[in-house]
């Protein structure tokens, strides 16, 4: 069985990209992954701040990471780019952490204007870590994520060609294992 993390870099409590964060860890899960989900707001922020990667909560995700078979990471766009409490999760993580890991980016945000975020902000630091097989990611618009009792629903128009997106990484995922274990 494949392990997937599922990393949410949104700071907010009530957050649309950590409720579809649990949404498609759920999809995942259905698909026969193992999923750890982990929302960065939820970190310990001086560790975070201090770059305390001895902190157990911390050392946990770099472990996760590390074992991780895939990552898909999620952010709200900030300023045209991924949120800081994300980037300052993935600087504790060691240089080549994603190498020979399926990621998939996932951005949330407010106007479709903000799409590139994800090629010219994301996929450049996912890369930086090692990550040889970034799959096409995917930018969902912040309407089409209703969030009730912290979970999310998707429009039906728009969740399909999110679903095909997922999909694709958990097949990648679930063909890359067997080529890591005979190396």
């Amino acid at each position: 069985m494949s392990t997937i993390v599922v990393l949410s870099g949104s700071p907010s409590a009530v957050s649309r990209t950590a409720a579809l964060c649990a949404h498609l860890a759920d999809r995942l899960r259905r698909l026969g992954h193992e999923v750890d989900g982990v929302r960065a707001r939820d970190l310990p922020a001086e560790a975070l701040l201090s770059a305390d990667t001895r902190h157990p909560r911390i050392a946990e995700v770099v472990r996760l990471v590390e074992e991780a078979d895939g990552v898909l990471v999620a952010s709200p766009v900030y300023k045209a780019a991924y949120s800081g409490l994300l980037k300052t999760v993935l600087d504790l993580l060691p240089q080549f952490a994603l190498a020979g890991k399926v990621v998939l980016p996932v951005v949330t945000g407010g106007s479709p204007a903000h799409v590139l975020a994800i090629d010219y902000a994301l996929r450049p630091v996912l890369t930086s870590l090692g990550a040889d097989h970034v799959v096409p990611g995917w930018f969902v618009l912040d309407r089409h994520i209703a969030v009730r009792d912290g979970e999310a629903g998707l429009d039906p128009e728009h969740a399909a060609p999110l679903y095909r997106v997922v999909d694709a990484f958990a097949s990648a995922v679930a063909a890359r294992r067997p080529l890591l274990a005979a190396s």
